[in-house]
């Protein structure tokens, strides 16, 4: 062995043949395994994933089923991934599809095919929709259609899901949600809570006349005398 290749006390040689500290407790193993994961980090590793981008194919999905670069299997794979994380509308859908560039022919067809099984509904996206944020968030039929339409949801399709709202459970729901927020207010004056309580109705989509009626009845069944209260809240 030559004086260049002796090993100097307490060193040995790094990843790019410079010596550095040795630390003890650390096996020659354990040196190994770490430069394997660096060396895989930075490029080498023998099987490195595709990079498909947030909408692409992954192995055995959809896209598997046509010759790589086809729009209809990408088509599908975007669309399957999709749904799998939430429903969605076709327009949500035909949008996703025309940001990732895919020919309108293919996306028709696509999109058409879900729909034949079932795979979109927009019927039953828009039911759904209505239930579950009418109940969560006690959004009256304005708020909840125009999210809707904002969903890109046909105008019939919207009309039909709202009207399913029973009139009677609109108003319950307002009367919950303006006794949630009362203790609130206490510590305003009237006008004050009468316009704070209707805004908030509105601005969950109910009228103008149903929100102040709410809100006077709540405030009269607080003992407030029905001539201190304003006529309206504006």
């Amino acid at each position: 062995m030559t004086a260049h290749d002796e090993t100097p006390d307490g060193l040995r040689r790094g990843d790019w043949g410079a010596w550095v500290e040795e630390r003890p407790g650390r096996p020659a193993a354990d040196r190994r395994r770490r430069r394997a994961g660096r060396s895989r980090r930075d490029g080498g590793d023998p099987q490195p994933r595709p990079d498909l981008g947030a909408d692409g194919p992954v192995p055995g999905s959809a896209a598997a089923d046509g010759p790589p670069g086809d729009p209809a299997a990408v088509a599908r794979a975007v669309c399957l991934r999709l749904l799998t994380m939430a429903p969605r509308t076709r327009a949500q859908l035909a949008e996703a599809l025309r940001r990732r560039g895919i020919p309108d022919a293919a996306a028709d067809s696509v999109l058409s095919r879900f729909s034949d099984v079932g795979l979109i509904d927009d019927e039953a996206f828009a039911a759904a929709w209505v239930s579950s944020r009418h109940a969560g968030r006690g959004l009256a039929r304005r708020a909840l259609a125009a999210e809707l339409r904002n969903r890109g949801v046909e105008e019939e399709v919207v009309r039909e899901a709202v009207d399913r709202l029973d009139p009677d459970e609109e108003i319950e729901t307002a009367r919950r949600l303006v006794e949630r927020r009362l203790p609130g207010t206490r510590g305003l004056a009237t006008p004050a809570r009468v316009r704070r309580l209707a805004g908030m109705l509105a601005r969950k989509g109910y009228s103008s006349g149903l929100a102040y009626r709410v809100v006077r009845e709540a405030l009269e069944a607080e003992d407030h005398p029905a001539e201190d209260l304003p006529d309206t809240f504006d």
